[in-house]
């Protein structure tokens, strides 16, 4: 399954984790990529894997992002339009 996700800047998603291996490709703009006790910095062009269980997410500092989502299985919940991550935050900074 397939996800495109648009993050504007100064933004971030829940940390959460699911059984679903997941691929990430960063398609344009910047984050800053949370994966289990780690966190790194990616630019366009850069492309992570995150194992099945593994508490993750993103976050954007001045430059927003959108990635390219592949998950195996597919997600359950992004099955239906508008659900899913949607729920980001907008950071109060």
């Amino acid at each position: 399954m397939l996800s495109v996700v648009k993050i504007e800047s100064n933004s971030s998603g829940n940390i959460h984790s699911h059984v679903e291996e997941q691929w990430g490709f960063l398609v344009e703009g910047e984050c800053i990529r949370i994966q289990g006790d780690e966190e790194f910095k990616a630019k366009a062009g850069d492309f992570w894997h995150t194992p099945s269980g593994v508490l993750h997410g993103i976050r954007t500092e001045s430059v927003g992002a959108v990635v390219l989502d592949i998950f195996s299985p597919p997600r359950a919940e992004y099955k239906n339009a508008g659900e899913g991550f949607g729920q980001a935050q907008k950071d109060k900074s």
